[in-house]
């Protein structure tokens, strides 16, 4: 009997890519080889579904962006940003999931423009890819926090540089700005006297870009995990201390 083609369920997305499977055509053997036959089939529909899905999904997060661009909801639509990405990553995989991060950027390139569709693709689409990754191999959640923030605060940097170059104007200053006037009135509320350095404006700047990235990686990740285990697949649970929060919170 012939050998079966592989399946999703061997833990790949091989099954995306093109093969000259003995048989792929309709033959004699296939015909006298029932199982092989529906294995083939199986094969068609579940490209078929990470075409559809893919699609779908990406157009999802494409429009999620949109509106919170013309609508602007506050924090509340930027959390789904990274999600549906993630989510076909859970279902598909890896390659799948490059391909609809592409596909939203390409969308929004063509509404919105190439700007906006780089500062979608960075750090909202590579983020959903990695925390997919890291959710589809079970990684604990200080692992994918950290990675989380870290990806945030890279694409926070490579927003502004965006932002700045179509402005002409360095808002890295403006920033700056924000940190000193922070940083004096902290200084001044624990009666220190002292004149805040270059330096440690700069270093305080970067911690806080990093800060909000964590609690904002957290919210998304809270939020998935709701989400996701009722779309049946589940990413792996919060820390105890925080599950028993969350818990308490719904009863």
């Amino acid at each position: 009997m012939s050998s079966l083609p592989p399946t999703p369920e061997d833990g790949d997305d091989s099954f995306l890519d093109d093969q000259d499977w003995p048989g792929s055509e309709l033959s004699t053997a296939t015909i006298s080889d029932p199982d092989y036959a529906q294995a083939l089939i199986r094969q068609q529909i579940q490209r078929t579904l990470v075409i559809t899905e893919t699609a779908f999904l990406a157009s999802a997060a494409a429009l999620i962006w949109l509106i919170n661009f013309y609508v602007p909801a506050g924090p509340l639509l930027r959390i789904f940003f990274p999600i549906p990405v993630a989510l076909i990553y859970l279902r598909w995989h890896r390659r799948a999931a490059w391909m609809g991060a592409i596909v939203s950027a390409l969308l929004l390139s063509v509404l919105m423009g190439p700007p906006r569709s780089l500062q979608y693709l960075l750090p909202h689409g590579i983020l959903g890819v990695v925390l997919g990754g890291l959710w589809k191999r079970k990684a604990p959640w200080h692992i994918s926090l950290f990675w989380g923030a870290v990806l945030g605060s890279i694409g926070f940097f490579f927003q502004i540089l965006v932002v700045s170059a179509l402005l002409g104007e360095n808002l890295w200053i403006y920033v700056n700005q924000q940190v000193t006037s922070f940083l004096d009135w902290a200084l001044v509320q624990l009666g220190i006297l002292l004149i805040p350095s270059f330096g440690l404006i700069q270093a305080t700047a970067v911690v806080l870009v990093f800060c909000q990235s964590y609690i904002y990686a957290l919210i998304v990740h809270m939020v998935a995990w709701r989400l996701l285990a009722r779309l049946g697949n589940p990413i792996p649970d919060p820390p105890a201390w925080l599950e028993t929060v969350l818990v308490d919170r719904d009863v």
